[in-house]
């Protein structure tokens, strides 16, 4: 079963977009820094509209997952699919429309020190040769969406951490991704700020279908991102609403990652009551976790 209210994910499908194309897929995918072997012919896929929350203990090889997808490395084999094409054959310049379907929000925000939030959040449509008036639509709606319109001039500086990881957030959306990737976009953040973190992340998966790869250590995380939905609510608003007895989310899974290889592949339910010992102490050793981070 799943929520009436988080529609399939064929039904969050883009235009044009084939859903039963998984939006990223690795196939035997390896890559080591020089003697060190990294990933070990690593396959998972992210389907349309569907989190991916990827675990695993520091140096298992999350980051280096996010930064071949976006084509900043290249393995030393397999394959890697955007969207059905290979791209770890592709030349540099024919990365770029590759790169445009991907929104990336980095642990530290990675906002530009001299720059407004508006600006930084309006940088990556410049650099595309947006019309200002365009660029101003846009940014003001996803400063709305992540609930920051009203510190539009102020700079990073001014801001709380909590707040520059919206900002980053604003800006990896802004021009409507297809592909988002979150690299531990909640740690160090207090329970409040992690929680307005997890909604918007809840909002890009159940309303507009966005695929992601959710990168964390955090326990936390795991269990609001694979319980909670957005719902409608009265007066045609929404609200998070707690996945129960009677429902099963489909569109988050979770990848374990472990000597470069995954160790575990499914949904929630079958995460907690898997029995494999590493992943049993990842799930339980919550001071091991903190010294992770």
């Amino acid at each position: 079963f799943m929520s009436m209210e988080t529609s399939s994910l064929i039904d969050h499908a883009p235009v044009g977009i084939d859903p039963y194309v998984p939006r990223i897929e690795f196939r035997n995918v390896s890559h080591a820094y020089g003697q060190r072997v990294i990933l070990d012919r690593l396959s998972f896929t992210v389907a349309s509209g569907e989190m991916k929350v990827m675990l695993g203990a520091s140096g298992s090889g999350k980051s280096t997952v996010l930064k071949l997808v976006l084509g900043l490395l290249r393995p030393d084999g397999g394959e890697i699919f955007i969207d059905g094409e290979e791209i770890t054959s592709l030349p540099e310049a024919e990365l770029n429309h590759i790169r445009l379907k991907i929104g990336m929000v980095f642990q530290t925000g990675a906002l530009f020190d001299s720059l407004s939030v508006y600006n930084n959040v309006a940088y990556r449509m410049r650099e595309q040769g947006m019309s200002e008036q365009e660029i101003e639509q846009r940014v003001i709606r996803k400063l709305k969406f992540v609930g920051l319109e009203e510190a539009a001039d102020q700079l990073p500086a001014e801001l709380s951490g909590g707040m520059k990881r919206r900002v980053a957030i604003a800006r990896a959306v802004v021009d409507d991704p297809d592909i988002a990737l979150f690299d531990e976009p909640t740690a160090g953040l207090d329970p409040p700020m992690a929680r307005t973190i997890y909604e918007l992340a809840l909002k890009l998966r159940d309303i507009r279908g966005v695929s992601s790869i959710w990168v964390t250590h955090r326990l936390e995380d795991i269990r609001f991102l694979s319980s909670r939905f957005i719902a409608s609510a009265p007066g045609g608003g929404k609200r998070i609403a707690a996945e129960n007895d009677q429902l099963c989310l489909i569109n988050t899974k979770f990848l374990m990652l472990h000597d470069g290889q995954a160790i575990f592949d499914g949904p929630d339910e079958q995460l907690w009551q898997s029995t494999n010992p590493i992943l049993r102490r990842f799930l339980t050793d919550e001071d091991e976790l903190a010294i992770s981070e």
